[in-house]
């Protein structure tokens, strides 16, 4: 196999923990009779930091996103204290991987504590030598940087690294970065605008690793 790395985005990738996230803004709205148009799902999607308070402040017309991401994230964080859904074909193309020696890390949005927490309750911790979260970089996706500090720690080109996104956001990242950039589409359908983006597209993982056989 010509790739050295796999980095996997981890909500909506790893874990369908994506659906949780969108549930909990739609609750965080109504609770403040706001309606939600159909754009925000693409434009929150893979997002962190001040990236993300700027998308909250533009749906929900307050002036700082803070408590509103922050109130998202701990009903989250509550609700995956109970369960992590893990995603179709995960265990086989991590087993796959490292079969083959194919150094694997997580790079997710989502803050460090967070994807620690979900690989443990899966039992997935193990196949990962590095994990980034997006507060380890100054400039969340679609900025390049999440992918190229993954591939750094990783010790490969970011050219030698495979990277797993569900998000238009992230598929951007991972392009930006120079990594092979595989789309995975969890609750958003495949754009005419992020086709160019991908290399492959799959329905989902287990597809993936067969194709990647």
């Amino acid at each position: 196999m010509q790739y050295k790395g796999a980095i996997f985005d981890m909500d909506g990738v790893l874990f369908d923990t994506e659906r949780i996230y969108q549930e909990t803004w739609q609750e965080i709205a109504i609770q403040q009779d706001i309606s939600l148009d159909g754009s925000f799902l693409k434009a929150i999607s893979g997002t962190n930091g001040a990236h993300m308070c700027h998308v909250i402040e533009k749906y929900y017309h307050v002036s700082d996103g803070t408590d509103i991401m922050e109130t998202c994230m701990e009903r989250v964080r509550q609700k995956l204290s109970v369960h992590v859904p893990v995603k179709k074909g995960v265990c086989e193309i991590l087993d796959f991987f490292r079969n083959n020696g194919i150094g694997m890390a997580v790079a997710s949005s989502s803050a460090a504590h967070q994807i620690e927490t979900n690989l443990q309750m899966t039992g997935i911790q193990d196949y990962f030598s590095v994990i980034v979260s997006g507060t380890e970089v100054s400039k969340g996706k679609p900025a390049p940087d999440i992918f190229l500090l993954a591939a750094a720690r990783l010790q490969y080109a970011p050219e030698e690294c495979l990277v797993f996104e569900d998000s238009e956001n992230g598929i951007r990242a991972g392009y930006a970065a120079g990594c092979f950039t595989i789309m995975v589409p969890d609750l958003i359908e495949v754009s005419s605008e992020i086709r160019p983006y991908c290399r492959k597209i799959y329905s989902d993982l287990k597809q993936a690793m067969r194709c990647l056989v």
